[in-house]
């Protein structure tokens, strides 16, 4: 027969009050792992890529800066699609989440309008044991003067999820990125590329800073398509011209509302490119990082 203990009240009061704490740090943990994350796209730097170590010094200074991944560029990368072993061991030093690769292209194939499959297939093949979580594409606008050409946008949102389904088969997801065009008139390309791709295959990453630039209302294009949205880029501008996160218009205070409001969990990277060609690196990225701590709190 069991012998009942008994525990005096205050120390029982005692015992209950010690592991509160812990019951709070639980769950303040669980809710910083719902939480967004914070990244940041690494064509502020000049990365050659020729050169893996130019890269992994720019991810090194990302980590410094307080981020928790990154995007690059596929060129940044494929010099190491036959050594992926060694190159994943060295992404995985950094300490990063490696968020995803960009297949950015001067011209796109013009049957699909993004970037020819041969070339999705090669990046998804490479990249995908390099750690990478996505292949992320761009294309060229299928909207003429505020028209769309639906053949044309029947075959890109055909191309986009033939795609993400090789993609898929190499355990990455495909999100496309949009830039200024795909908004324009009232996001009339995008609207209709979400309409017409595949949620279960397609995932959408939205440059914010051009489409602001486009005359798109971000927050509310937020609210809307929260639920397609892998991730949100964020630059800034003022009077037409980028400067750095936090130093112009962008409604930043307004879209970290919504998404806190959503209860999103998806990324949040800061985007320091310039047209010009010039890398401003950590003397825009810092205090980009600076802005973001500020809207989201860490």
């Amino acid at each position: 027969m069991l012998r009942r203990t008994h525990i005096p009240r205050r120390m029982f009061v005692a015992s209950l009050a010690s592991a509160l704490p812990l019951v709070v740090l639980r769950e303040a943990g669980a809710a910083q792992a719902a939480a967004i994350q914070l990244g940041c796209q690494t064509n502020a730097w000049r990365i050659d890529p020729a050169n893996f170590d130019s890269l992994l010094g720019v991810l090194t200074k990302l980590k410094e800066l307080g981020y928790a991944g990154f995007e690059t560029g596929y060129r940044n990368i494929e010099g190491q699609f036959a050594n992926t072993a060694a190159a994943r061991r060295l992404i995985d030093q950094s300490g990063l989440a490696f968020f995803g690769t960009h297949i950015f292209l001067d011209k796109y194939d013009p049957l699909t309008s993004i970037a020819p499959l041969s070339l999705i297939q090669r990046v998804a093949f490479g990249a995908a044991p390099l750690g990478a979580q996505r292949v992320i594409v761009s294309g060229a606008p299928v909207a003429k003067d505020g028209t769309l050409n639906q053949d044309a946008l029947k075959r890109k949102a055909e191309g986009l999820n033939f795609a993400a389904r090789y993609c898929k088969t190499k355990g990455l997801r495909l999100a496309y990125h949009n830039h200024g065009p795909e908004l324009a008139h009232n996001g009339l390309e995008i609207e209709a590329l979400i309409q017409n791709t595949d949620p279960a295959l397609v995932d959408f990453l939205p440059d914010c800073g051009w489409a602001f630039h486009a005359g798109a209302n971000v927050p509310a294009f937020f609210a809307k398509h929260q639920r397609r949205l892998i991730g949100l880029h964020v630059r800034d501008f003022k009077n037409g011209e980028q400067v750095i996160l936090g130093q112009g218009d962008f409604p930043l205070a307004a879209l970290a509302a919504e998404i806190q409001k959503a209860n999103w969990t998806g990324w949040v990277l800061n985007e320091e490119e310039r047209l010009s060609g010039e890398k401003l690196g950590e003397t825009a990225v810092a205090p980009a990082r600076e802005s973001m701590r500020r809207a989201f709190g860490k």
